[in-house]
């Protein structure tokens, strides 16, 4: 059973990997991708599946016998959603550096800064969840090498 569970782990990990490199190219080059996002919520969603299978088998009394393995399965719904919660207020960041009052004060911008505070509002929320596919990807790593004893 350990095995299984190790091995779920790892496909977790590599469903979050997909969405962190990406992420990374392309917020290096500061292009947004809507392919991104999807992929960031299959991952997501990996991990609701995961946690949700961990879940079951201690309610059927399986056990891990290493008690960290429940700490590196458990965090990435936590990194998730303060990873969330940091990008949404990633667009008020960027509207307070540029001293607008309000969204509706984007609207009084040109259209060519308007697009380029869009830009810069979605590479920031891009950055923000892709640290979190990286910590994702570590802790199922983690959670991967500590299955043992199911």
């Amino acid at each position: 059973m350990s095995g299984v569970v190790a091995i779920a782990a790892i496909a977790v990990a590599a469903l979050n990997a997909l969405p962190l490199l990406m992420g990374a190219w392309r917020w290096y080059f500061a292009q947004p991708s809507g392919a991104f996002w999807w992929l960031l919520r299959a991952g997501q969603a990996a991990v609701a599946v995961f946690v949700f299978g961990v879940g079951v088998l201690a309610a059927a009394g399986r056990y891990s016998s290493e008690q960290l393995f429940y700490l590196y399965a458990l965090l990435p719904v936590v990194v998730a959603f303060i990873a969330e919660q940091y990008r949404a207020v990633a667009a008020q960041s960027i509207l307070d550096q540029r001293d607008l009052e309000s969204a509706a004060a984007v609207g009084e911008l040109p259209e060519s800064d308007q697009r380029e505070l869009v830009a810069a509002i979605l590479r920031r929320e891009m950055g923000v969840m892709t640290l979190s596919a990286l910590v994702v990807v570590f802790l199922a790593l983690r959670a991967a090498s500590t299955a043992h004893g199911f």
